[in-house]
């Protein structure tokens, strides 16, 4: 079973929304990126702000608001097979710094991104 581990939430304000988060919830920054993104966590699950900017093609602003959701799985393979038997078309992958952070990006109903994957702060799968 996939355990939701990231969510990723655009801001027009990425430092008041973080704020926010850390002063309303006790969340832990865990990073700041060079693209202004706030990457932030309970231990478990990470919720990383984006500028509404950040990885826009022709650096078209997305909207506010959540804008996709990661799982960490414990067979990726499985994972991928499931998504794709589902309807979902794989879109991307981004990685950065070995097992630091690392997700597959695929494209479900309704224009839905789920990224499976793993994120700085988050919790592995145990059995």
């Amino acid at each position: 079973m996939a355990k939701i581990r990231h969510i990723a939430y655009r801001a027009a304000d990425v430092d008041a929304m973080a704020k926010f988060f850390v002063d309303a919830m006790g969340m832990t920054i865990k990073q700041k990126r060079k693209n202004t993104a706030v990457d932030l966590t309970d231990g478990t699950t990470n919720i990383t702000v984006l500028p509404l900017t950040a990885g826009r093609a022709g650096g078209e602003p997305g909207r506010a608001g959540i804008d996709h959701i990661g799982f960490t799985v414990e067979s990726e393979d499985e994972a991928t097979s499931m998504l794709e038997a589902a309807g979902a078309q794989k879109i991307g992958r981004v990685e950065l710094g070995s097992q630091v952070h690392y997700e597959v990006k695929y494209q479900g109903p309704e224009g839905i991104v789920v990224d499976v994957g793993h994120w700085l702060g988050t919790e592995p799968i145990t059995k």
